[in-house]
């Protein structure tokens, strides 16, 4: 037989119908809270047997039981930020503990401060505007990946990737088509993420003699951004037999570029990705791809940041999350025609 599920906080805030805030408020005995609100609460916690959830019990600065996420305005159309976001999401809850977004572009502006007990911010942007008033903000904050050199500030954890050994990865992918002239997509020095891959493409071209060719797009580029980029550089390197695709989804675009100019992947061109998505395995033919897993890395940023607002880890802490590349049809075989 299925054992009850226990009470949680949101049920003792409903049953005495009241916010979820209010309801932490009344049982820590913090925040302005009525004699007869309190009493409601109290009434519903025990009438619920709801015991206070010690993560949410030991939230240092009070008792407000929730954390930020801060995310690139690309988040709105990329899979890979939905999952990341719902790997946050995931842990969060198993703590009873809520999630808010946070906007960085109104974040350096704000009158009243973030109602959050530490912050997740994930590929924090060079020149963000918002970004040295949330570091400044006195709240922990957890990063993935690591800061821009222009952000002032220190992070009280990381979680982040190796990209430029996983762009070495993808090279050795590359070797089996035979391709000699790739080009690279990406935002140059927007992240850590981008500027990582910009060093393993560099070092994996000069391993193997071969000319670096970086097409310029911005770190939250658009399919159409996309587009425009990859016909300028078949245009000004026709040479081009490999597109190594930055951007999320943007070997999609990509894909439908070579098509619409006549040219075919694994015949006499080929492309890989810099993020998997989860429509590269279906395309024909499929991508190979840097599986950042996400979600997984949601996981780990939430873990992080709730262990070091427990105090079960040291402010400092960087933890090295792995990645891995997956080999798909795109690189399986050798070009058959060559630019």
């Amino acid at each position: 037989m299925q054992e009850p599920r226990r009470a949680r906080l949101i049920d003792v805030a409903r049953r005495a119908g009241v916010g979820k805030t209010t309801a932490s408020d009344a049982l820590s005995g913090g925040g302005r809270v009525s004699p007869a609100t309190r009493e409601a609460v109290l009434a519903a916690a025990a009438e619920l047997g709801y015991s206070v959830n010690t993560a949410a019990r030991h939230l240092r600065g009070g008792s407000i039981g929730t954390i930020g996420i801060v995310l690139p305005e690309v988040v709105s159309r990329s899979s890979y930020y939905m999952a990341f976001t719902f790997g946050i999401v995931t842990s969060a809850a198993a703590h009873d503990i809520d999630v808010t977004i946070v906007s960085p572009s109104v974040s350096s502006g704000r009158s009243r401060p973030i109602r959050a007990d530490g912050l997740i911010i994930g590929d924090p942007l060079s020149g963000d505007p918002g970004l040295p008033s949330l570091m400044g903000s006195g709240i922990p904050v957890v990063t993935q990946e690591h800061l821009p050199e222009d952000v002032a500030g220190t992070p009280a954890g990381v979680v982040w990737s190796s990209h430029e050994a996983g762009m070495l990865r993808l090279f050795d992918e590359i070797d089996v088509t035979g391709a000699r002239h790739p080009a690279l997509l990406v935002a140059p020095d927007a992240t850590d993420w981008s500027r990582q891959l910009v060093s393993g493409y560099r070092a994996g071209c000069a391993a193997r003699g071969l000319e670096p060719v970086i097409a310029p797009v911005s770190f939250e580029a658009s399919w159409p951004a996309v587009r425009a980029a990859t016909e300028r550089v078949l245009q000004t390197h026709p040479e081009t037999d490999v597109i190594i695709c930055g951007p999320d989804s943007s070997a999609i675009e990509v894909a439908a570029v070579l098509g619409r100019q006549g040219r075919t992947i694994g015949e006499d061109i080929t492309v890989v990705s810099c993020v998997d998505h989860p429509s590269l395995p279906f395309l024909t033919p499929s991508i190979t791809s840097i599986d950042l897993r996400p979600r997984d890395s949601g996981v780990a940023c939430a873990e992080l940041l709730i262990d070091l607002l427990e105090g079960r880890a040291e402010p400092g802490t960087d933890v090295e999350f792995p990645i891995a590349v997956v080999a798909r049809d795109s690189t399986a075989h050798p070009l058959r025609v060559r630019a």
